[in-house]
């Protein structure tokens, strides 16, 4: 069974507590602090692998855990740094959060890693916390929680082009006869179960993707069957082919049946409904002479008015193939190339923090010019966040910002130069 979607709780790794000690050794007297800081912990990273086609493997396991970090140790030795977890999915794969249902990251295009949960600060030793007034520090800093997360991954297949239709329209022969996919072709009155990919190379060296999504059925927009499940591969198409059987070999109306698709489509997805779309009328082979109205002309002053395209073909003789697929590759050449990609939503190391977490910002009764920030939720966000990239202390300042705690810091009384200290952490402050 193709397996495109996949729910499951991650977990990064805790940071290592600091640890207490002193130096002890002979003809060195009350030696001073010499605690080591915990090791990190260890991230939670998503990684695209081009040999994946399915998430299968996140069926059967369903709780996934990067490895805390070491405690600290005397002598100021580190602990060691939880390892990373790499879970490996398909390209197109989104990942969200599972009870908001918004996007945290679309495994698509250039984004081929992605760090999704943080591992926790390491914990900082007593070796960091001897001052003028406390040359015996007993206390360490405890290392970061960890982040925990229950996240939904839903495979989303890339493809420029998608096959739509009824069960049983000719939509698996016709990709098997312009691509190098091999999907399996009979006469199933169900539906194809998978799918399936393939190239479509033209006789100028350009080409596109085409999917051959699985047939739809009236409700699928509702649920019913498996229509959730099929209609979220339309999704990053641009570009669709309606594919009706001509000949009504089966007794279903072709004008009735794309109408009933553009409504699935519409309820599922508006924007979707609005892409531009090609009619595929095919099996011309099997249409009967005595038939009183050509079907395709009927189909042609039904729909062709509307903008919408219709191309009498023949899967299994390749009849009007090359037609239908130079008008598709036209409209593709008149839009963006850029994928379509879905925008992170749900940012884990901003929602994770706590909004109502309190924090106290305190001058310094010991220590001129010193002004400390403490905290839950300043702890919280140092664990989240990497202060030795750019992109970490930029986040920092703007959570400094919104949260109110510049402010405070200035109400206080704070003046350029002066030292803020933060769990171990000295920061100067400038305007």
């Amino acid at each position: 069974m193709f397996a495109d979607r996949a729910k499951i709780y991650i977990r990064s790794g805790k940071g290592g507590d600091g640890h207490v000690s002193f130096r002890r050794e002979l003809y060195v007297p009350n030696g001073g602090p010499d605690g080591g800081d915990g090791g990190r912990g260890g991230d939670v990273i998503f990684q695209v692998d081009e040999g994946l086609n399915t998430l299968t493997d996140y069926r059967h396991k369903r709780k996934y855990k990067a490895q805390d970090g070491e405690e600290g140790g005397k002598r100021r030795c580190h602990g060691k740094s939880g390892e990373d977890l790499i879970p490996k999915v398909p390209a197109g794969t989104i990942i969200r959060e599972a009870e908001s249902g918004k996007v945290i990251a679309d495994m698509s295009g250039d984004n081929t890693c992605q760090v999704i949960l943080k591992g926790g600060r390491g914990g900082a030793g007593n070796q960091h916390f001897a001052t003028s007034t406390m040359q015996v520090p007993k206390y360490a800093q405890p290392g970061q929680p960890a982040q925990e997360l229950e996240v939904l991954l839903e495979l989303k297949v890339i493809a420029d082009v998608g096959l739509v239709g009824f069960p049983n329209v000719g939509k698996s022969t016709l990709l098997s006869r312009v691509t190098n996919a091999r999907p399996k072709i009979a006469n199933y009155h169900f539906t194809t179960l998978n799918p399936y990919l393939g190239v479509v190379d033209l006789a100028d060296g350009e080409g596109f993707v085409m999917a051959d999504i699985p047939g739809l059925i009236e409700g699928a927009s509702e649920g019913i069957g498996l229509g959730h499940e099929f209609l979220r591969h339309i999704e990053r198409t641009k570009v669709l082919i309606h594919m009706v059987d001509a000949a009504s070999t089966e007794g279903r109306d072709p004008v009735a049946d794309i109408y009933a698709i553009n409504r699935e489509l519409a309820a599922y997805n508006e924007e979707i409904a609005r892409r531009p779309q090609v009619i595929a009328a095919n099996k011309t082979d099997a249409i009967s002479p005595d038939q009183e109205a050509d079907p395709i002309e009927r189909l042609r002053a039904e729909f062709e008015p509307k903008g919408i395209s219709v191309y009498a073909i023949s899967a299994v003789s390749g009849k009007g193939l090359k037609e239908l697929l130079y008008a598709v590759k036209k409209l593709l050449d008149e839009m963006d190339p850029a994928p379509v990609l879905f925008e992170q939503e749900y940012f884990p190391e901003m929602e994770l923090l706590g909004e109502n977490l309190p924090y106290t910002v305190t001058k310094s009764t010991e220590e001129e010019n010193v002004f400390f920030v403490e905290g839950p939720r300043i702890e919280k966000m140092l664990g989240y966040t990497n202060l030795d990239s750019e992109k970490g202390f930029v986040f920092f300042q703007k959570f400094l910002k919104d949260t109110g705690i510049l402010k405070e810091l200035e109400d206080a009384g704070i003046q350029e130069g002066d030292t803020v200290r933060m769990y171990g952490l000295a920061f100067d402050y400038y305007r």
